[in-house]
């Protein structure tokens, strides 16, 4: 048999770990305390990842004072109790040895559960970018609510929900770094403006070896964009564009004439840029000879 006891008085303290200034009954009857056997997570849950050192350091307080905000339950199955939320607090409680936890008791539908864990978890316990992503992914998928119904029920526009939904196209890869927080997502939105996947493998792996800034990393993003290649240290990223065969042309003609191997990209909207290098002072000096040497017939 489960505990149930009625859980009237609440630990004090502990206001750097867990704020009680927004505990919700969230329509609740009453506050009972739950045999922590009983208890199950809920499988849809947003957060998939916990801080192993953060959940070892709430479960010493807990150990020490007791819990100070109930989690939310929904009665499954009998005895067996799903948590809504305060999965965190659940598992810390573990940790720390309790037998029973305080915990609200809530009926809900099945499809709402999702919604109030992600409510929960965004506003409460800093989910990653990813968690979010999949959450939102989830809603729309398997509640048939649309976006603009979720923007309402979470309190994020459209756009923010829609840029979340665009992460979970990025490599795998680069979507495991931004779940371990390796990457923000400025970097994410910087790789999702490229539109080769195997460009925004190779930009991605540039970030993690040279530490690049979100500003860097969306300057890469747009000479790519542009059809440029780009040189990230010693390697060279190469653009995919294929210039056009006239263009080619033009390309081995500027670089007889300058003596040099002059570059040229084109984006396939036609915008490009003509690049004329040099190794040393005398290579600039026979480029500006021969610019001049144009002026001159010129004029």
């Amino acid at each position: 048999m489960g505990v149930h006891k009625r859980y009237s008085a609440l630990g004090r303290g502990l206001d750097a770990l867990i704020s009680t200034d927004d505990v919700r009954p969230q329509g609740s009857s009453t506050i009972n305390e739950i045999d922590i056997n009983q208890i199950e997570p809920n499988p849809n849950q947003p957060r998939r990842e916990f801080d192993e050192e953060a959940l070892q350091e709430l479960a010493n307080s807990i150990r020490e004072i007791g819990i100070i905000q109930p989690i939310t339950l929904r009665q499954v199955d009998g005895e067996k109790y799903q948590i809504i939320a305060g999965e965190r607090r659940w598992r810390a409680s573990q940790i720390a040895g309790l037998n029973a936890i305080p915990a609200y008791i809530r009926t809900i539908k099945d499809e709402n559960v999702m919604e109030m864990a992600l409510v929960e978890n965004i506003q409460r316990e800093d989910l990653n970018a990813i968690e979010i992503a999949l959450a939102y992914e989830h809603l729309l998928s398997n509640t048939g609510m649309t976006q603009e119904k979720v923007s309402e029920r979470v309190g994020k526009s459209r756009t923010a929900i829609t840029n979340y939904l665009r992460l979970l196209k990025l490599p795998a890869q680069v979507q495991m770094a931004l779940q371990k927080k390796e990457i923000d997502m400025g970097h994410a939105r910087a790789l999702l403006s490229i539109d080769s996947p195997s460009l925004q493998i190779k930009v991605f792996k540039e970030i993690q070896k040279n530490g690049y800034s979100v500003r860097k990393v969306e300057e890469i993003a747009k000479q790519l964009n542009s059809g440029e290649d780009v040189m990230s240290g010693k390697k060279l990223i190469a653009s995919k564009v294929q210039l056009p065969e006239e263009f080619n042309v033009l390309k081995e003609k500027l670089s007889t004439f300058f003596s040099t191997k002059v570059q040229m990209t084109c984006s396939p909207k036609g915008k490009g840029k003509i690049s004329i290098p040099f190794a040393n002072a005398e290579e600039l000096e026979h480029i500006m000879s021969v610019l001049d040497n144009m002026k001159r017939k010129d004029d």
